[in-house]
């Protein structure tokens, strides 16, 4: 049989990182190290030290847990406010089928004005959203 055998493995890199050296920090210096990794979104250390060292640039990532809370709580609201769109739809269709034109009329005035409500605070929370984008997307 004329088969290769395979070893097993990763397969051997081209030019491989043979090269090694080490740095020595003290307290200070490492806790500052160590903030500056965890800005730069980078998946390893050495690979961070590379870039520093060689003068690559990198790019920061932050992460403003207020922003994320505020839109996760408009989501929230937002499909909150689908669902009682979905519900009135339903609650008319049953104010017609059980309750006289009088009646029905009478609770979908009520139920009109509740609607009303929830239509200004909905403005008002795109307005302040609109506001607070345009206050944030500056810095």
């Amino acid at each position: 049989m004329n088969r290769k055998q395979n070893k097993g493995g990763r397969n051997p890199k081209a030019d491989p990182a043979t090269n090694r050296y080490s740095v020595n920090f003290n307290s200070q210096e490492h806790m500052r190290f160590l903030k500056m990794y965890d800005r730069s979104g980078m998946t390893s250390k050495s690979s961070f030290i590379k870039a520093q060292f060689f003068g690559e640039t990198f790019h920061v990532v932050t992460f403003d847990k207020g922003q994320y809370e505020y839109y996760t709580k408009l989501s929230d609201f937002h499909a909150q406010f689908r669902m009682v769109g979905n519900n009135y739809n339903q609650t008319l269709k049953e104010l017609r089928s059980h309750f006289s034109e009088r009646r029905a009329m009478a609770l979908t005035y009520k139920l009109e004005k509740y609607m009303q409500q929830l239509v200004e605070i909905a403005t008002k929370i795109v307005e302040l959203t609109n506001e607070y984008q345009q206050k944030w997307s500056q810095r």
